[in-house]
């Protein structure tokens, strides 16, 4: 601890630092000012010119991003005159008849009347169980319905030859799942017009959204659609009837 003399000592040391202090300000100015107001301001100082030149360095060779649609900048300012977008040169070229897509069709109501009630007999024989009772629908002659590509003889024995079971149930139920869908409208006005089912004949399957691809693994799995995707096309089994109510083909594969 210090003693009564050093305490002193340091006390008047302050004392004398005060006063040099203030009679110097004096001295400056004849006027007393307070300890805080002899301090120097610090005023904000604009960028070097070697800082600005390295900032815009940092962004050479950088492309910024543009404004989207939703910002128009001519329109914040107050100019009403926005700026026409750059032409599309393939927007005025109406795609090949060829590359047309195929009409998906959800409400089955919007069939023609034949079609739709071709597949009401479908469903309705499909869901008795009795594969037999399909052939009544299968017309004979040149209009038959094409079964597996018509390689084989018997097109109900060929539907069992296919199906899991002895009895052809599973292709009853493949039937049914299928015509449950939607339905692709393919080659409108020619002689091979035809309702498909499911619709995802018609549809790039890279172009499914979400509740689609849940529509489509209703018929097949997970790891038959990643098959599907390698090919880019759905290659499950189909069924097609024509706009006068012919039951087409039910085929499987490409």
């Amino acid at each position: 601890m210090r003693n009564a003399a050093e305490t002193t000592m340091a006390r008047l040391i302050l004392r004398l630092s005060a006063a040099t202090v203030l009679a110097a300000a004096i001295a400056a100015g004849g006027q007393a000012f307070a300890l805080s107001e002899l301090r120097p301001s610090v005023e904000p100082q604009e960028p070097e010119p070697a800082q600005s030149r390295a900032i815009l360095q940092a962004f050479e060779g950088t492309t910024l991003p543009q404004p989207g649609p939703a910002i128009n900048r001519s329109a914040q300012a107050g100019d009403n005159k926005t700026p026409a977008a750059p032409a599309d040169p393939n927007a005025a070229k109406p795609a090949p008849a060829d590359d047309k897509p195929a009409e998906i069709i959800r409400d089955m109501t919007k069939l023609p009347a034949p079609v739709k009630q071709m597949r009401e007999k479908l469903v309705e024989a499909a869901a008795s169980g009795d594969v037999t009772r399909l052939r009544d629908l299968m017309g004979t002659g040149p209009t038959q319905t094409q079964v597996m590509n018509g390689e084989f003889e018997d097109p109900i024995e060929t539907l069992k030859s296919f199906s899991g079971d002895a009895d052809g149930q599973e292709i009853l139920a493949i039937l049914l799942d299928i015509l449950s869908t939607g339905a692709a409208h393919f080659d409108v006005g020619t002689p091979d017009e035809a309702y498909v089912w499911p619709y995802f004949a018609g549809k790039p399957l890279s172009k499914l959204t979400p509740p689609e691809r849940v529509d489509l693994l209703r018929i097949v799995t997970a790891g038959d659609l990643a098959g599907m995707e390698e090919n880019g096309n759905y290659n499950f089994f189909r069924t097609g009837i024509s706009p006068d109510g012919k039951w087409k083909f039910f085929s499987g594969g490409d």
